[in-house]
């Protein structure tokens, strides 16, 4: 595979059906592939926005197989891209619980990779009569992910994640360059905090990051922020899709990123571990 330095992030207002959602999930990795992208990160839950959160428990599959995975590692394949899966739900053995999975496959359209969500969002949104409970349906992840790629340590993180910047120092430990991070941040957190968070964890880690989020208006009453970016390790946006579905698509300069990590030795000062 050639080395592309372009990545992507695909922004999606998924819905209720699955596959009118791979269709779209589809043409927009398509359309960063002829953009000359050579990672391209799908949001979380791009196959599906239900109804009730048992719906991504019925949409479950076994681990290695099943229409889902299929369809992530001919789309890698065919566009020739290192595609990152933005969350499908894995089965668990418990039936009511599935596994928030990202799966990373490369151009050859093998998996590389398996990130499940450890930090689940149990929250009620201050301001709004909005309540979350992912543990009633989701079984937390409870392992570090960070790979090799052509673009550097690849390290996988999904939406809630965020908040959590222990977890990206773990990635740290383990040479992180460069971090994915699917999400469906709602619009009053999005609003309040979602730029602020992609951003401190660029710079505190003096890595890039690639955040593709949902955005928009579901069919089933939810809102999400969208504003996918891409963010250097100096802080700086280097692009970014307010809302709707598209993607955004840029390239990213390893040399600056050694450059700053040289000249600028934050992650070699630290005193507490």
């Amino acid at each position: 595979m050639k080395n592309r330095q372009l990545v992507a992030a695909v922004q999606m207002a998924s819905g209720l059906h699955v596959a009118a959602n791979l269709d779209e999930a589809e043409r927009l990795v398509r359309e960063a592939a002829a953009g000359g992208a050579g990672l391209v990160v799908l949001p979380e839950n791009f196959a599906l926005m239900g109804k009730h959160p048992e719906d991504q428990v019925a949409l479950g599959e076994a681990d290695g197989t099943g229409p889902l995975q299929s369809f992530l590692a001919r789309v890698a394949l065919e566009q020739r891209v290192w595609l990152v899966g933005g969350t499908i739900p894995l089965a668990t053995s418990d039936p009511g619980r599935v596994r928030a999975a990202c799966l990373v496959f490369d151009e050859r359209g093998q998996r590389v990779a398996r990130y499940d969500k450890i930090h689940l969002f149990d929250v009620s949104v201050p301001g709004a009569d909005e309540h979350y409970q992912e543990s009633a349906t989701i079984e937390p992840g409870t392992e570090v992910v960070v790979i090799d790629s052509p673009w550097g340590r690849l390290g996988l993180a999904v939406c809630y994640d965020l908040r959590f910047p222990e977890l990206f120092r773990r990635m740290l430990e383990e040479g992180v360059e460069i971090i994915a991070l699917p999400a469906a941040f709602t619009a009053i957190t999005g609003k309040a905090h979602w730029e602020t968070l992609v951003r401190a964890r660029a710079i505190e880690n003096l890595a890039f990051v690639v955040a593709a989020a949902q955005g928009g208006f579901h069919l089933n009453g939810r809102e999400t922020f969208g504003h996918s970016l891409v963010v250097d390790p100096w802080g700086t946006v280097l692009a970014q899709l307010p809302r709707g579905t598209g993607c955004v698509c840029t390239a990213i300069d390893r040399e600056f990123q050694g450059a700053v990590r040289r000249h600028f030795p934050a992650i070699d000062h630290r005193r507490l571990r």
